[in-house]
């Protein structure tokens, strides 16, 4: 199905209009692909991304900062979701010895088995998603992508 069809028009689009709609549409496929993957476990996309910023960090701890420094999708919310991850027992935060204003984030063990839970089902998902690409085409597509 082409651009076309999914917006339901007959019109002519130019060539840049159609390919940002392109983008976008499959920008939404993939983040409903991966949302879905991550139902099971009641995590959205960005409490999985701090989890694995988290992971990331080998034991050391990071701070909101760092964290949407390091997010995929910038939020202004980050204190929000690692507040749900804490009531999940994923993470744990303490008050920086050195400066009490800063606060420090881990994953917990309990946060990096769920974590390898979740890691699966985006892998299923992500090569469903990419199931009719090459690996030649999956780079051309990168290095396209890269310029922007």
């Amino acid at each position: 199905m082409n651009v076309e069809e999914i917006i339901k028009t007959s019109k002519k689009m130019p060539l840049e209009t159609r390919t940002l709609i392109h983008l976008t549409l499959v920008h939404n496929k993939l983040n409903e692909l991966a949302s879905n993957a991550l139902k099971p476990f009641d995590v959205s996309l960005q409490q999985f991304n701090v989890l694995r910023i988290l992971r990331g960090q080998q034991g050391k701890p990071a701070n909101l900062s760092t964290l949407n420094d390091r997010m995929v999708t910038k939020m202004s919310n980050t204190t929000r979701l690692v507040d749900k991850l804490l009531a999940k027992g994923y993470v744990i935060r303490n008050v920086c010895p050195s400066n009490r204003r800063k606060v420090e984030i881990l994953i917990t063990e309990k946060g990096t088995e769920a974590l390898s839970q979740m890691d699966k089902a985006v892998a299923e998902a992500e090569s469903i998603i990419v199931q009719h690409f090459t690996k030649e085409e999956l780079e051309q597509l990168n290095t396209l992508l890269d310029k922007f």
